[in-house]
């Protein structure tokens, strides 16, 4: 039945019918599949594109999460609270309080179990938009999406979970009472029925589907994408023929630090300027607080008309944020011995460039930056050589609309009635994030809400055993 990565038994073929049936092998659909697992369900997974791992792959901050352990054994006192009230103000008061509340009082348990599984995230760093380290990323400082995502195939390697690769999902199948009962799926073999009590869509968004940006915000169709190519939005297209209800779509997040120069887009993380690295214009002076929301940073990088900014940082901030060494490796880190070297090799002004290092230095020293009031990242001045900077630019980066669903990850249709034996979660469901999405919470949204989906497709799969 097509190319496939696990198969239990050294099975190649497609059944007939599973219990569960999960589109996309992103972090929603992978840790979904754990859990449902876990709880008795007999499940496979199928992934349209050969590689696995999704969008999930190229996170690299980290993991939201408050009131955790990790952040109390790094004596970080948290709330739930302020985590709850700092992404709703981030997102423009247009979250989904109930899908919010749920995401926030199950955080930190959701960290608990990416532990009992093997993927520790035992370090802090700090996004925009948030008052305290709540990213969780590895002990390493490398990047959290592909850790992951190699912590999460093993254990479904270990539970002999399928995953049928090139595996592409066409349609969703109903019964006459309109609950869905099973998929089409194509492969190399061609199209095949797939029965199912339970179908959970976990495909992601749609950061690079033109015709999806072209049709909800045409001033963002010349954009370039920091998202992998499959990122097309097939499961909300599937969900949509079935009238199901998507909201919110206009709400696309725009990164502010992604290099762009070349064919293939880089996000630069987040996580970089939470270790304290600044933003600089083409004149080597600041112009934001570099860790305000993302909206909000991509807009006065926009406003500039510079073709772009700089992302400044020394070598301490490099030591803390490894995926420094990766950017590197593909070409994109400029640097110099001293200020004055670095300031010549990226074209900005040295003299503005070496007094705007010496101020933001005073900055964090004195814990008071009356410029631009940013308060997080602070921890680290650019005084240690050599010095690098990455050339970035505003790019598509997340799309925060799609599938309306309810904290038990249920999909409702365009009356606001439950579709039965529907699921849906991360990137593919909407309201969550309201008009922007904070850094970090993508990821814990994958494992809070693909957890829930397993729980919640055990207990409803129950109910027909």
């Amino acid at each position: 039945m097509g190319k496939f990565v696990f198969t239990p038994n050294g099975s190649a073929e497609i059944k007939d019918r599973y219990d569960a049936v999960i589109v996309g092998a992103g972090g929603a659909g992978l840790t979904a599949a754990i859990q449902a697992k876990e709880l008795g369900l007999n499940v496979a997974v199928f992934e349209k594109n050969a590689d696995l791992g999704g969008n999930t792959n190229r996170a690299s901050s980290g993991m939201n999460a408050s009131e955790s352990l990790v952040q109390l054994n790094e004596g970080i006192i948290d709330n739930k609270e302020d985590f709850y009230q700092e992404t709703l103000k981030g997102g423009g008061k247009l979250n989904d309080r109930e899908l919010l509340r749920y995401f926030v009082d199950h955080s930190a348990v959701a960290i608990d179990w990416l532990m009992n599984h093997g993927i520790e995230l035992t370090n802090l760093t700090i996004t925009g938009g948030m008052s305290k380290k709540r990213a969780h990323r590895p002990a390493s400082m490398a990047p959290v999406g592909n850790y992951l995502v190699t912590g999460a195939l093993k254990q479904i390697q270990e539970k002999n979970i399928p995953i049928f690769n090139n595996s592409r999902v066409i349609s969703l199948l109903q019964d006459k009472q309109k609950k869905v009962v099973g998929i089409e799926v194509e492969t190399d073999s061609g199209v095949k029925k797939v029965q199912a009590t339970a179908i959970l869509l976990a495909s992601g968004g749609f950061g690079s589907s033109k015709d999806l940006i072209q049709k909800y915000r045409p001033d963002l169709a010349n954009y370039k994408t920091t998202n992998q190519p499959g990122a097309t939005g097939d499961g909300l297209k599937l969900a949509a023929k079935i009238d199901a209800q998507l909201e919110q779509m206009e709400f696309i997040q725009v990164h502010p630090t992604a290099q762009t120069d070349t064919d293939h887009v880089y996000l630069i993380g987040e996580g970089l300027r939470g270790e304290g690295a600044i933003l600089v214009n083409k004149s080597g002076q600041r112009f934001v607080n570099e860790l305000n929301t993302r909206k909000i940073v991509s807009d006065a990088i926009t406003k500039l008309n510079e073709d772009g900014a700089y992302l400044l940082f020394d070598q301490t901030i490099r030591n803390n944020f490894t995926a420094v060494e990766f950017y590197d490796h593909v070409g994109l880190v400029n640097q110099g011995s001293s200020i004055e070297e670095l300031a010549e090799n990226i074209g900005v002004n040295s003299n503005n460039l070496k007094k705007t290092i010496s101020k933001w230095n005073e900055t964090v020293k004195n814990k008071n930056d009356s410029e631009y009031q940013r308060t997080t990242g602070m921890d680290r001045t650019i005084e240690q050589g050599p010095f690098f900077a990455i050339h970035i630019n505003p790019a598509i980066h997340y799309t925060m609309g799609g599938i309306h669903i309810t904290p038990k990850t249920e999909v409702l249709d365009s009356d606001g009635n439950i579709i039965s034996g529907l699921y849906a979660a991360g990137e593919v469901s909407g309201g969550l994030h309201g008009n922007n999405r904070i850094g970090g919470n993508s990821i814990a949204e994958t494992v809070i809400f693909g957890r829930q989906a397993g729980i919640q497709m055990a207990e409803f799969t129950r109910q027909y055993k």
